[in-house]
């Protein structure tokens, strides 16, 4: 007959509901880049809008902070197979910015990266509170390590959506590979249904 020790029969992590398959949670925030950590000054940094016929809204660093700022607490699963919960940022949210917008917004986001960087999210996946343009990590401006000064915050997608060194984000009619979904990530990148890769 085997012995079971009270407490181990029925008992479920409680942060198990919170952590996609294939992921295992971390205190640690890893640093993953697909280039060298850009240093950009805030005097010179841009964030330009572009609609798909070529209109651009551009705002500086002055513009980005008048426009209004809120606090995200949120998990973030990254495709290497990490993920931290509670994370605690401050930014823009998209809906937000496009309210600055002179003209509508196309269906998807391309956003481009200082560096090079870039990558692809449905519009639907940055509106209604889905969607941050993050300038703060835990109660401090976002480093460069992670980002800064400001990254595309996509916390539902896995992390490599949640762009780095955001400089551009340009609509499009129709949905494209970004640099990753080149090289054989998924399109869309669902943590939920393990979409790694295509």
């Amino acid at each position: 007959m085997a012995i079971v020790n009270r407490g181990f029969v029925g008992r479920r992590d409680r942060m198990a509901d919170r952590l996609p398959p294939g992921q295992y949670s971390t205190l640690d925030f890893p640093v993953l880049s697909a280039e060298p950590t850009p240093v950009l000054p805030l005097d010179s940094w841009r964030l330009t809008i572009q609609s798909s016929d070529h209109r651009a809204h551009s705002l500086r660093w002055r513009d980005f902070l008048a426009l209004p700022h809120r606090d995200i607490t949120t998990d973030i699963h990254c495709v290497t197979r990490w993920s931290k919960f509670d994370t605690r940022w401050r930014g823009v949210a998209f809906d937000d910015l496009l309210a600055v917008l002179p003209w509508p917004p196309d269906a998807y986001v391309m956003a481009h990266c200082y560096g090079g960087y870039t990558t692809n999210v449905p519009l639907t996946d940055l509106t209604d509170g889905r969607g941050w343009l993050a300038d703060t990590f835990d109660g401090e401006p976002l480093a460069p390590e992670h980002g800064g000064p400001v990254r595309l915050l996509v916390p539902h997608l896995y992390f490599w959506k949640s762009a780095k060194w955001v400089r551009r984000l340009r609509f499009m009619p129709h949905d494209a590979p970004g640099f990753w979904e080149e090289r054989g990530y998924h399109i869309y990148g669902d943590p939920w249904r393990e979409q790694r890769y295509s």
